[in-house]
């Protein structure tokens, strides 16, 4: 029986929830247990056994202690007695412990057979092998040594060309259907304001797709939380994307955090999710786009042949306010941002939105008072009102226009 398994059993959440006092006194006690130092342990004791009664909570877990390093002794008769007295406890989860390892204690032990066991002799006591054949040996001093048998004949040794060709074949199989390059590229545009469209692919070079690839099209497939959005498959091209479609920003940024979830939980690594911001002012004739993104890749480490880019579709490189710590760079039909692994990546655009209905009210306003000063200066000319033509043929106006009149 061992007084340490007793002592782990002992330390219950009673034990933690006592005063801090309580627990200081004891904490020697206890380390020395732990230590298998049971004699100090019982002098340690011994005194607070001797200042407080059994019905005293710290007097009655020093006598659990004491009859825990009795049993590390091999005394078992001392630790018995010593746990019959805790039955007087005021502590009812003590006198359950004591209860259950008086059980133990007084439980009477079985005699077994003598055939049952193996006695050894001590080592000093036995003869060695050696020892027997040296006698042997000097009794016949004319007898040779048999020769060992030469080895058998094989040829020489050849290079194994042959071998080595299949293993790297195998090792170049292996590495092409297990390794290859991954490319993640995100594209996102703006097409309307307070909307974005998002589509993330992930694509192998080795053309065909990679284990991973297949867990995570599974996993993409199950998640409850991304049936709305488009999933393409593509195993003969190595290639997996998922679009969103036109959706709101929030919408966009739980999309990115939904996948970077999924890809953390696969990989059993925490990927950092992105965070993606948009803010926009709305002046009727267009609207003023502030759009900003981050992703701390720090903790990843760079990988050959792992890569991450963004594609800014329908946008300038004027757009550009700041791109750390590697440039944007122009290509046609957008932008495209290559992030760097092992650092934080930053992004910030501006940019502005015409709005449609804005500039057609403004064109139709326009058009309103250029046809009103078109009329005022058609009746300062003697025109008149615009009238429709007679049925019965062109004739002279009854009445002149005031200021002829007056003139």
């Amino acid at each position: 029986m061992s007084a340490r398994w007793w002592s782990a059993a002992a330390a219950t959440k009673l034990d933690r929830v006592r005063s801090g006092v309580a627990e200081d006194v004891l904490a020697p006690a206890r380390a020395a247990i732990e230590r298998g130092e049971y004699g100090r342990c019982l002098r340690l004791l011994e005194p607070i056994v001797a200042a407080h009664a059994v019905t005293v909570p710290l007097g009655g877990r020093a006598r659990m202690l004491m009859a825990t390093a009795l049993i590390g002794q091999g005394d078992s008769e001392r630790a018995a007695s010593c746990v019959r007295g805790l039955h007087g406890c005021a502590d009812p989860e003590l006198r359950r412990q004591a209860r259950d390892l008086s059980l133990i204690l007084e439980a009477p032990s079985l005699q077994r057979p003598e055939n049952w066991s193996l006695t050894l002799p001590p080592i000093g006591a036995v003869e060695s092998l050696q020892q027997r054949a040296m006698p042997l040996s000097q009794s016949r001093p004319g007898r040779r040594r048999a020769e060992d048998p030469p080895p058998p004949p094989v040829g020489p040794t050849r290079q194994p060309l042959g071998f080595a060709l299949v293993v790297l074949a195998v090792l170049l199989l292996l590495m092409g259907l297990l390794g290859g390059c991954l490319r993640v590229e995100t594209d996102l545009s703006l097409p309307a304001p307070g909307r974005l469209e998002l589509s993330q692919s992930l694509t192998s070079t080795s053309g065909r797709w990679m284990p991973w690839q297949r867990q995570f099209a599974s996993t993409l497939s199950a998640d409850a939380d991304l049936s709305r959005y488009k999933l393409s498959l593509e195993p003969e091209q190595g290639r997996l994307s998922i679009s969103s479609g036109v959706v709101s920003a929030a919408d966009a940024t739980a999309l990115l955090r939904r996948l970077a979830l999924d890809a953390g939980e696969l990989t059993g690594q925490a990927l950092p999710a992105p965070d993606l911001n948009l803010q926009e002012r709305n002046w009727l004739l267009g609207v003023h786009q502030q759009l900003g993104f981050e992703l701390d890749l720090s903790q990843l480490q760079p990988l050959p042949g792992l890569s991450f880019q963004l594609r800014l579709r329908g946008l300038e490189p004027g757009a550009v306010r700041s791109a750390k710590p590697l440039a944007v760079e122009a290509r046609p039909g957008g932008l495209n941002w290559p992030l760097q692994l092992g650092a934080i990546n930053r992004l910030e655009l501006r940019s502005w939105r015409w709005s449609r209905l804005g500039v057609g009210s403004l064109v139709i306003g326009l058009l309103l008072a250029l046809s009103l000063v078109l009329q005022r200066l058609r009746r300062q000319a003697g025109f008149g009102w615009p009238e429709l033509p007679s049925p019965q043929g062109p004739r002279l106006r009854a009445r002149s226009d005031p200021d002829q009149s007056r003139g």
